[in-house]
């Protein structure tokens, strides 16, 4: 089975997210989503509120509201130590299903810094990464600086719409007292 590894805060879960998971099963090949909900980023500032374990329980009541994804929320990296380095998620994952092919999914920002993250070179050569568009970020040029690095890398350049909210976006739009429901999954 071809899974996409989708990680993140999701904090919240919303539409672009829902886009995203739809676009992986139904246009990229995969046969399912495991979207993996990290406790932190640690390229972003800590947050106290919400918990991991709390975007997890709302990520699962997100996705059962939408029977017909092929997507299965997992709580790994909450059970993991800190640091929860992808390379490692990534790893257990395999160990767990060794039957299954898994490829990392990003969006354009992150394959940007990519060459920062711990241990990329094995998540590039083993698992490879298939690369959302973002708004302001050119995933060709960091792709052909990355692939200078090694040609083998995995890197797919993904034909998708890009996505044109962010958790940030609704955070932001709650705490100033808008009604951003219509934008959650």
């Amino acid at each position: 089975m071809k899974v996409a590894v989708y990680s993140g805060s999701f904090n919240p879960l919303h539409k672009g997210h829902e886009a995203i998971i739809r676009f992986l099963t139904r246009n990229a090949g995969f046969d399912i989503v495991y979207l993996v909900v990290t406790p932190q980023n640690p390229f972003k500032k800590a947050h106290a509120k919400p918990t991991g374990r709390d975007r997890y329980n709302a990520a699962l009541e997100a996705v059962a509201r939408h029977p017909d994804l092929k997507v299965k929320v997992l709580d790994i990296e909450l059970e993991m130590p800190a640091p929860q380095y992808t390379v490692r998620t990534l790893d257990a994952l395999k160990a767990l299903e060794p039957q299954h092919d898994f490829t990392l999914i990003i969006g354009a920002d992150n394959l940007e810094k990519f060459g920062g993250w711990r241990f990329h070179e094995r998540i590039l050569l083993e698992y490879g990464v298939a690369v959302f568009p973002r708004k302001g970020f050119h995933r060709g040029h960091a792709r052909a600086r990355l692939l200078r690095e090694n040609p083998s890398y995995k890197i797919d350049l993904l034909k998708a719409p890009p996505v044109t909210i962010s958790s940030t976006e609704i955070r932001e739009g709650i705490a100033s007292g808008m009604d951003m429901s219509a934008w959650l999954m």
